[in-house]
């Protein structure tokens, strides 16, 4: 179970962290959330859906296989892409948020139980020898900035897409030239021809407040279906 706590350079000192990819560390999953703010990454290698959680509100996610536990990126102990989604990336470290009401502002967090961590010795440091921060430091808390980001503007994002009848259901229907057959229910997408026909004053409003990049870069991301069947047909033989 997940604990974490305030990331300080005393008491995690020598940790480092292991950045081998694969499942014990929680990377065979066939799909995972992901955020507007890594959009124009992510539509270059991912199928961006739009999914609802229970309370009915809109998220996006990224394929990464058809099967359960299948992640058709993971190529033994490397993922196979140019750009990993920041959840993935991030491995043990989370944003804290301050209580609501509470001053301060939200804290880079490590859970010393993960699976990647170990003390001393094998993986990456996350501090130098004098306290100062490792380059994998770094690069994790620009995946956590797009996360918490990503999340502040998802709602008025969806709410932007919705107003302007740009969200549609879409039901994934895959055929390869072998005969199988996948379905990917439940998803939505971007309306390209409602986009398309969005009048100058939506494009703007859209273009104001930066959403139009992120449903142009999410209609034109189902272009990677293709390549993801085509990673299954080669992993499956």
């Amino acid at each position: 179970m997940a604990n974490p706590v305030l990331l300080n350079n005393v008491d995690h000192a020598d940790l480092r962290v292991v950045l081998d990819r694969g499942a014990a560390y929680g990377d065979a999953v066939n799909q995972t959330m992901v955020f507007a703010t890594e959009f124009e990454e992510l539509q270059r290698e991912y199928a961006i859906l739009f999914r609802r959680d229970p309370a009915g509100a809109y998220r996006a996610t990224v394929l990464l296989g058809f099967d359960a536990e299948e992640n058709l990126y993971l190529d033994g102990a490397r993922w196979d892409a140019r750009y990993i989604p920041a959840l993935m990336s991030r491995g043990p470290f989370s944003i804290g948020v301050p209580p609501e009401g509470t001053p301060g502002e939200p804290m880079i967090h490590i859970d010393p139980s993960h699976p990647r961590i170990r003390h001393g010795g094998e993986g990456a440091a996350i501090f130098l020898g004098h306290g100062g921060n490792a380059p994998l430091l770094d690069q994790v808390s620009a995946a956590l900035q797009r996360v918490y980001v990503g999340s502040q503007v998802a709602p008025a994002m969806f709410a932007a897409f919705d107003d302007h009848g740009l969200i549609q259901p879409v039901e994934l229907r895959i055929e390869t030239d072998d005969g199988r057959r996948f379905t990917v229910p439940d998803g939505y997408t971007i309306a390209q021809d409602r986009l398309a026909a969005l009048d100058g004053a939506a494009l703007a409003a859209l273009h104001r407040d930066d959403f139009l990049r992120p449903a142009i870069w999410a209609a034109s991301s189902l272009g990677n279906i293709n390549a993801l069947v085509e990673r299954k047909r080669r992993r499956d033989g």
